[in-house]
Order: C-alpha cells, then structure tokens, then sequence
C-alpha cells in the first residue's frame, strides 16, 4: 500500500519546481493555473526567490503546496495512485486536495491566507518555537510542567527523536534549559514568525474558519491521516474542522507515520520539496519503504521504483 506524504514549512528553497515547471508540461499546468489564482507572484518567488522572500511564511506555504500538486500531478499521470495521504502541518492543505477534498486552486489559495494569518498572529502576540532532540516524551513533558510562567506546549512530535515546542518566548526558551538539564542531547531553536500549533494562534484560527467557509469541500476520495488525532478520515465536516484545530494544536505527526504503517501502508514517497519527512523515517526506521521527490532525479528514480505498486486495472 503506497502513501502519498506532503512536507511542511522549512523545505522551501529558492529554484524549487523550476525543474518540474521546465520539463513536465502536466506539471506546468498545474503550476501555471494556481500561480493565477493568488495575489502575489507565486512562480518567480519560488523560482528566483530572493531566499527572504520565499521564507516568509505567507509566501512558503503557497509555494510548498504548489509544488507538492505538482510532483502528485506527474505522479499521477505516471499512474502511481496513494492509497492513502498525509501531510505535515501545511502539507495536510495539500494531501487534502491530492485526495480530491478541494482542487489545487483552492488549496493554494487557502494556504496563502493562511500564511498572512499565522504572520499576523505573530506579530501581535510574539512567540517562538524550538526543537527538541533526544529527549523522551515523558521527560519533556516533566520539563515543560515545571515551567511556571507563560505558555509553552508541545507543537509536533516529528519522530521519536524530535519533538518541537511552541509558546511565548521567554517560557520557550526556559523550558529548552529545563529540557537540555532533563538530558536532551540539542535544542535548536527555529526561525519562525510565530508560535505556530499552540494557542498563540487562536486568532488565526479563528478567521481561517471564515476562509475554509467560503470553500467547497468533498468527501476525500483516499483516507486522510489527519494532524490532530492521527486517524483516517474521509468526511468532508471532519477533514474541515481538522485544518482549524491544526493550528492551536499538536501534530501528531510521529503517530501519523504509526497509524499508517498499522494500516498497511509498506511504501511512502515525500511529494514535494526537500527530503525532510523522509530523512525523519529513516532515523526512525520505519519499516517500509521510503521515496522522495526532491529533484526530478529522484522523482523519476521513484516512478521507477513504484512502478510495482500501481493499481490494478
């Protein structure tokens, strides 16, 4: 059973999908049509940057699922099909609609207001977040309760090695003392614009379900592993309300991964940029096996690999 997994903020990089954009024309139009529906210049940011630029949050996350759509879009005109999808935190917009909930446009869209929402969010009410890595969950929970002032929590268990935290930034960076005492091996505190996944973002959220409003969702068509519980989903209210609590709360990304694997799934391929998701299975050494789709290299390595795993007619 193949899984389609979709990366997060952080994997953008200036030139992403030029090479797909140049050499797949389902892929250019793909890219082409959702470019036209959003306010800024989509293509150029993610083609030539400059790197500020395509790293602000409003303008990555757009780009990130833009070029998750495309690589799922030469997939599938490969005939490589998932029989089921996921996506790590903004990722989750794109699963969502390789799995038919909304069309690419959509997503796009919804992930650049997105983007000016979380940016938003951050400015008024400040905030941080920082990686945990080589610490158990129970002891960085222990850490984190001893924090007696501000808000801190636990915004992504990533793998059983890195989990991240998420809060105001002087409790973040109290409880990142608290977690290296604890005996975490580094903490590694990240480059964001706000204190995403916890409840610093409930603005956002709130106006985000104004935006998901104005849309029309589907039943997905493959089952979902959602964010917030780690479940599968296909209802379309479900899968709704998930992309809302996705922002105040954790990712249970970690648990995703289990719950697939439990399902069946033995292949998993990384639709779209970097190699982020996979590098994370590796070291946790999933058992299954892993693709990515960083370059058009790997892309076409793993439409050669997968050519096994396409559905029976």
């Amino acid at each position: 059973m193949l899984a389609f997994i979709c990366p997060g903020q952080g994997s953008q990089s200036v030139g992403m999908a030029q090479d797909l954009y140049e050499q797949y024309p389902v892929a250019r139009e793909l890219l082409d049509e959702v470019a036209a529906g959003v306010d800024f210049p989509l293509l150029p940011t993610m083609f030539d940057g400059p790197a500020d630029a395509l790293t602000a949050t409003e303008n990555a996350q757009p780009a990130l699922v833009a070029h998750s759509l495309a690589v799922a879009a030469v997939l599938q005109a490969e005939g490589i099909e998932p029989q089921m999808v996921a996506g790590h935190s903004l990722g989750e917009y794109a699963a969502l609609a390789i799995a038919g909930v909304f069309t690419a446009a959509d997503a796009v869209r919804l992930v650049r207001k997105r983007g000016l929402l979380m940016a938003e969010a951050g400015r008024e009410v400040g905030g941080t977040m920082a990686a945990i890595i080589g610490l158990e969950e129970s002891a960085l929970r222990e850490a984190l309760a001893q924090v007696s002032e501000g808000i801190v929590g636990i915004a992504n268990f990533n793998s059983e090695d890195q989990t991240v935290i998420s809060g105001e930034v002087e409790a973040v960076q109290i409880a990142g003392k608290l977690a290296t005492e604890a005996g975490a091996r580094r903490v590694i505190p990240l480059q964001v614009s706000g204190a995403f996944h916890s409840p610093l973002m409930q603005s956002a959220a709130e106006q985000l379900t104004e935006a998901l409003a104005q849309v029309e969702f589907a039943n997905a068509t493959v089952p979902v592993i959602t964010n917030c519980d780690a479940a599968s989903h296909t209802d379309a209210d479900e899968l709704k309300q998930g992309l809302v609590q996705q922002l105040t709360h954790t990712v249970l990304w970690r648990q995703s991964v289990a719950t697939m694997t439990e399902a069946g799934v033995d292949a998993f391929i990384e639709v779209g940029a970097g190699t982020v998701l996979s590098k994370m299975m590796q070291r946790s050494r999933i058992d299954a096996g892993i693709h990515n789709s960083a370059n058009v290299d790997a892309l076409r390595n793993s439409v050669i690999e997968l050519g096994g795993l396409k559905p029976t007619q």
